[in-house]
């Protein structure tokens, strides 16, 4: 019997296990995916979040309200490795949410009825607000505007 099979074997497990719990965001599948804090069905691709914890654990939203709800009622954002937000201007497509600028505007409806959409650059959500009217926040804002919902 060859000694060398079962060293094989070990080091094949362990790269398989360490490639499974990768930590990183997973794909939202639109119409499937339910809010992990509403159970809603995730479908708005201007207003989706995710967030993954550091255990490689991805948790969909289907509005960016509800992810800051659920970040807030778990008291601890350390715990977390990626906070994601979708981006209003391109759908579909995910940002760090302490980078980016969020926009709470009446004329803009949220899945959730906040009225919350995320925007990558303070200029652009800016330039949204003066023409649609509205504040803006960073993510530490946002969270503190939440807090009492």
């Amino acid at each position: 019997m060859n000694k060398s099979i079962p060293f094989i074997t070990v080091i094949l497990t362990m790269l398989v296990g360490l490639n499974s719990c990768n930590v990183e965001p997973k794909e939202i599948n639109y119409g499937e995916d339910h809010c992990y804090y509403c159970d809603m069905t995730v479908v708005s691709k201007t207003h989706a979040a995710q967030y993954v914890t550091k255990k490689g654990k991805a948790h969909m939203f289907d509005a960016i309200e509800c992810m800051v709800r659920e970040i807030n009622d778990r008291e601890n954002e350390e715990e977390l490795a990626f906070m994601l937000v979708a981006d209003y201007q391109n759908p579909g497509v995910l940002m760090n949410a302490h980078k980016s600028t969020f926009l709470i505007c009446p004329e803009i409806k949220s899945p959730m009825g906040a009225n919350l959409s995320a925007f990558s650059t303070e200029g652009k959500a800016t330039s949204v607000k003066d023409d649609l009217g509205g504040n803006t926040y960073n993510w530490i804002k946002l969270r503190e505007r939440f807090a009492d919902q």
